[in-house]
């Protein structure tokens, strides 16, 4: 039975790890060079229903596949960081519902909170990344702001995709895998 379990688990890692890369590649971009995706909401789902540590793996491997296969290599390590601390604000966020969010709003909650972790990580992202290229604090902290409207339209869509699929997917994968992985 052990092992079966954790074939079960390797495979939704493999799954969720996909989907992240499909749901990244599905984009619209926009004028500041980002762009909107779904990456973000597969990643919060496999928190969800993997549980912390396999969820946030499968979520930084989708992104780092993501980013090898299209030309961003050179931030695909953070990506990888980024989904182990964002998925780790999921995780407290779903622990304050002892790990079973029973109603929608519970899981608008989590999902504010994850929402608030990838704005912080891209905020301090941009800003580093403008530090280094030679900008004084303000210029940095400034422009880093233009870059976070993407940000904000990802997480929005990530609250509300993941409040209207969570339960669905939660019964169909613990019906599937006669138990759950949180």
């Amino acid at each position: 039975m052990r092992k079966q379990s954790s074939i079960q688990a390797l495979v939704l890692v493999a799954l969720f790890t996909a989907l992240t890369v499909i749901g990244t590649t599905i984009k619209i971009p926009l004028p500041t060079g980002a762009f909107v995706h779904l990456g973000n909401a597969v990643l919060l789902l496999a928190v969800l229903l993997l549980g912390y540590l396999k969820g946030s793996l499968a979520g930084g491997l989708g992104f780092f596949i993501f980013d090898l296969l299209n030309g961003y290599a050179t931030e695909a390590p953070y990506f990888i960081l980024e989904s182990f601390i964002v998925g780790a604000a999921a995780y407290g966020a779903l622990l304050i519902f002892k790990k079973k969010p029973t109603a929608i709003w519970q899981v608008v909650v989590i999902g504010v909170v994850t929402a608030i972790a990838k704005l912080l990580m891209t905020q301090i992202k941009n800003m580093v990344m403008l530090l280094i290229a030679g900008a004084d604090f303000q210029a940095a902290f400034a422009g880093a702001l233009t870059k976070l409207p993407a940000t904000l339209i990802n997480v929005t869509l990530t609250v509300i995709i993941v409040a209207l699929v969570y339960f669905p997917l939660k019964k169909a994968l613990v019906s599937t895998m006669k138990r759950s992985f949180v």
